[in-house]
């Protein structure tokens, strides 16, 4: 049932909120309607049913809320090629930085047994970032032959979004938190100077994200009152 009105659609998005974060942390099988229901608020698990027919409509509406802003992005490198490209990247890696949870998703859909949500995810929410990175791929002049290009794609794809999905195993190899603004600003010099490989292009010696701060990490640093001096400094 569509939202009908402001209090409607604040719900939606408070259920939508909670639901990406249980399911992301314990996978589908693992979280009841009820429990999201509870955590969301609501009044009984019926009501949560005045916004999603059931839960697999829950999933899936939490996944491509998630999903829907990457395919833009990746359609924006699409129409801006050369070094417009890493702009892009950027924006995508700012945004899977502030939204960590829709990589876990991803990873877990993929390891479901029966594979019913696989193909779900696959067919009906992935598919279309899929082709549309391909797409980007294949107006590149790199070194890739056109039937490397899945490969090339899927590679780029564990780059950026393995990095979320696996964050609590890298803590654990780090000795650090991955998603602290200096590892998150490391992460992503790696990355753009990766896809130049990737893609054939020459690597600069400097990208712009050396010179930046991931914005979830700027965010963190005004948490704790702290800004940057014109000369480069920090206050305390």
């Amino acid at each position: 049932m569509p939202p009908k009105g402001p209090e409607k659609s604040s719900t939606r998005d408070a259920i939508l909120e909670v639901a990406e974060r249980e399911f992301a942390a314990r996978g589908y099988e693992g979280v009841t309607v009820r429990d999201i229901a509870a955590r969301a608020g609501l009044r009984n698990q019926a009501s949560l049913y005045n916004h999603f027919r059931n839960k697999e409509d829950l999933y899936e509406a939490v996944l491509a809320r998630g999903i829907v802003p990457v395919i833009a992005l990746v359609a924006e490198t699409g129409a801006t090629p050369g070094t417009a490209d890493r702009d892009v990247l950027e924006r995508l890696f700012d945004y899977l930085a502030r939204h960590p949870h829709v990589p876990r998703l991803i990873h877990r859909a993929a390891l479901d047994e029966s594979g019913y949500l696989l193909d779900r995810v696959a067919s009906q929410i992935l598919r279309p970032l899929y082709n549309q990175g391909l797409d980007v791929l294949s107006r590149r002049h790199g070194p890739w032959e056109p039937a490397d290009l899945p490969h090339v794609a899927a590679g780029i794809y564990h780059l950026l979004f393995g990095y979320f999905a696996n964050a609590s195993l890298l803590a654990a190899l780090f000795g650090e938190d991955p998603m602290k603004p200096a590892v998150l600003e490391r992460q992503l010099r790696f990355l753009q100077t990766a896809v130049d490989l990737l893609l054939g292009r020459p690597v600069a010696s400097r990208h712009r994200g050396a010179d930046r701060k991931v914005r979830i990490g700027v965010e963190s640093r005004k948490r704790k009152g702290r800004r940057r001096t014109p000369d480069g400094g920090v206050h305390r």
